[in-house]
């Protein structure tokens, strides 16, 4: 059996060793032994969601605020909303967000009557939330739209050397998949569980191995810089013949006594 660590910092990279040649005559298997690195998946992200936009005077003008790349939950968004609002000079209490836990929904309060919500402007932060591209008005407003969160919903680790495996019934590279069971900021220590699964190695000469992490839509997973390390073992595939005609004969020897 040999061992790997494969170490990047971003969701896809190349690691080179020095003439590592598998027996050619031989076959072999590989398994995913442990992930490590940190959850710092964004949610929010400047090319696509970070945009409020809003009037504290009943639309006549309108400002933007602009939320920084990084993984927020609606306490954040809201903490970081509040921020801001002061910074602009307006009032941190007129608007305030919060979660519907029981539908999993959100809530924009908005308590000054002359304050406005714009959801509908390119790159709006109205996705996240659940609120398609509306405008909303003074008091409660519940999402039509449970929140978006947490847009990753699995993270699926590839490398190039083996098959077997299939995505959406198609065939792929992909090893190990799995969830972050930690809160963005926290360190990911994945360790298959409850036991290890091999998949074929399709060549021999493993010098080179590139290793890729998207997720359920196929897109690459943005760590933002973090060190990602996976460590494989690679191993011979055990010969079943023997273990095959053993029990070949004991279901002769079966068929037999139950015959007789």
């Amino acid at each position: 059996m040999k061992t790997f660590i494969l170490t990047g910092n971003t969701s896809d990279f190349t690691t080179y060793h020095d003439s590592v040649i598998l027996d050619p005559t031989t076959k072999y298997e590989a398994a995913l032994l442990s992930l490590d690195t940190y959850n710092s998946i964004p949610n929010i992200t400047v090319q696509k969601n970070n945009i409020f936009r809003y009037s504290a005077d009943n639309g006549q003008t309108w400002k933007t605020i602009a939320f920084n790349t990084g993984a927020y939950e609606l306490a954040a968004i809201n903490n970081e909303l509040k921020r801001q609002l002061i910074a602009n000079g307006d009032s941190d209490s007129a608007i305030t967000i919060t979660a519907n836990v029981s539908r999993l929904t959100s809530i924009v309060n908005i308590e000054n009557i002359n304050y406005l919500v714009d959801f509908g402007v390119e790159n709006s932060i109205g996705s996240v939330l659940g609120f398609g591209a509306e405008i909303i008005r003074y008091g409660y407003n519940e999402s039509p739209k449970i929140v978006d969160i947490m847009q990753v919903n699995s993270i699926i680790v590839n490398i190039d050397i083996i098959m077997g495996s299939y995505v959406n019934g198609s065939p792929s590279p992909a090893i190990y998949s799995f969830y972050p069971n930690v809160a963005p900021g926290y360190k990911i220590v994945e360790r298959p569980n409850p036991s290890l699964i091999y998949y074929p190695v399709t060549r021999h000469d493993i010098s080179r191995m590139r290793v890729w992490l998207n997720d359920q839509n196929g897109n690459l997973v943005d760590f933002r810089g973090e060190t990602i390390t996976i460590r494989i073992c690679i191993r011979e595939v055990k010969s079943r013949s023997i273990e095959d005609k053993i029990l070949k004969e004991l279901l002769e020897i079966k068929n037999y006594l139950k015959n007789k």
